[in-house]
């Protein structure tokens, strides 16, 4: 008796050990590929303090939509509209703003992007269609309304005060992106470790059918983190304007598989019920040194394109083989 409990508690050491090591497989990933870059591209200007900066400030917006699709995804869902939000966002700011002030402005970059949450979670949460599905149509929706917004031209934004706090400002001689990303991720850690909304989004995530016999309202909850993710992709189109000054409808168009990949790469399972706000971090700062090496080494944007989508893919084997244990 005594031998078979021993042989059990080896096993259950050994299945604990494996899930603590895909825990931080990301990090390991982070400093190898760092560790790659550092010494390829030593001659390069890879370890200088302007290109590591510029690496941060340009992951600054993926992080906080990578933030929003954590919540989303750990509750069993998809967001695939966080790209066509951004651009609406960034434009109706640019817009509003030169009519309306600055103010107004960010108010209706962060609307619209509560707005379309909103269209999102209610389609998902009440009317239960595929959350999959329903983003993708308005993926296709809201990149139309984008386009129609300015008739394909690009807004200046020319509000310093507003460039300064979204874009190019700094704060004690830290850079406001920085700032941008680590209050979202701050908030969002807190919100999701520490609180009971986050322990409910992983039960939903977890098992929807159990929660709502608990007591926690599943539709509530599907329509929350949608919302907040489209809050956070609004946010991120503040981001992009202040930071380019400028708003396109172009912007946000190329995020979504690195956000993806970020969120996924960080330790959210694809299926729901786990995740990480600070591994969705690490993994948007990993896929944006990524980038910036493999244009110092001088590939195509298809190259990149290519070796984003083989990590995507080995990151959601890794996700559905864990998730099916």
């Amino acid at each position: 008796m005594s031998s078979t409990n021993q042989g059990a508690a080896v096993r259950a050491a050994g299945l604990a050990g494996r899930v603590n090591l895909q825990q931080y497989v990301v990090y390991f990933g982070f400093l190898a590929i760092f560790l790659f870059f550092a010494i390829v591209l030593k001659d390069s200007g890879f370890l200088t303090v302007r290109n590591l900066s510029n690496i941060v400030l340009q992951t600054a917006p993926a992080t906080i939509m990578a933030i929003g699709l954590v919540f989303v995804m750990s509750a069993g869902e998809i967001d695939l509209s966080i790209g066509s939000t951004v651009a609406v966002a960034a434009l109706a700011a640019a817009v509003t703003m030169q009519n309306y002030g600055m103010v107004p402005g960010i108010a209706a970059g962060l609307g619209c992007g509560l707005l379309i949450g909103l269209i999102n979670g209610v389609l998902v949460a009440y009317v239960r269609l595929p959350s999959f599905l329903v983003t993708l149509a308005t993926l296709g929706l809201f990149a139309g309304v984008s386009r129609s917004m300015t008739d394909l031209r690009s807004i200046p934004v020319t509000n310093e005060t507003f460039t300064g706090f979204f874009g190019s400002g700094a704060l004690f001689g830290i850079p406001s992106l920085i700032w941008w990303t680590a209050i979202a991720v701050a908030l969002g850690h807190i919100l999701y470790r520490e609180t009971r909304f986050g322990a409910h989004v992983l039960a939903v995530g977890d098992n929807a059918r159990a929660a709502s016999v608990s007591g926690i309202s599943v539709p509530k909850m599907r329509l929350a983190v949608l919302m907040i993710s489209g809050a956070l992709a609004g946010l991120a189109g503040l981001l992009y304007a202040g930071r380019l000054q400028a708003a396109k409808y172009t912007l946000g168009e190329t995020d979504l598989m690195t956000v993806i990949a970020a969120v996924i790469v960080g330790g959210t399972l694809l299926n729901g019920g786990k995740g990480s706000i600070i591994g969705a971090l690490v993994g948007s700062l990993m896929m944006g040194m990524l980038n910036n090496g493999l244009i110092l080494m001088g590939l195509s944007v298809s190259d990149q394109m290519i070796v984003r989508g083989l990590i995507i893919l080995a990151a959601v084997a890794v996700s559905l083989r864990e998730k099916s244990r």
